[in-house]
């Protein structure tokens, strides 16, 4: 699939005492690029839990930070499908200056679909493959 782009800005709630973007805050900022893209390709993450019955966590993540974000900046998050599995999805990821491209941070995560009621692993469902697989 081809990259999907977030935008977004950085709060005074996601600076440290250093004025500079905490860095567990990058992942959070993954995170809503992972669910804005699954929101452009036709899903929320609570319809999937009511009509397929399935969640998907984070089972693993690798991440390096190049160069920090300051408040008030203008970032955007790049989502860009890189393999799946019948119950996984991997995800690289890209977090970016708008206004000259920098890169920021950049990572891979591997997210693994769950049964909603017992969170055992289970089949990414079929509607979902259908529509990120073509």
């Amino acid at each position: 699939m081809k990259e999907f782009l977030w935008p977004l800005r950085v709060y005074y709630e996601d600076t440290d005492s250093g004025g500079v973007v905490y860095y567990a805050n990058y992942l959070k900022f993954m995170e809503r690029g992972r669910t804005e893209w699954l929101r452009s390709v036709g899903f929320e993450q609570d319809e999937l839990r009511e009509k397929e019955g399935v969640l998907f966590a984070v089972r693993k993540v690798g991440v390096e930070f190049r160069s920090p974000a300051r408040f008030n900046d203008a970032l955007q998050v790049s989502v860009q499908l890189f393999s799946r599995g019948k119950a996984s999805l991997v995800f690289r990821q890209e977090i970016r200056s708008a206004v000259d491209g920098r890169v920021l941070c950049d990572g891979e995560v591997k997210i693994a679909c769950v049964d909603a009621s017992n969170f055992r692993p289970t089949p990414i469902p079929q509607v979902l493959l259908s529509v990120i697989s073509g």
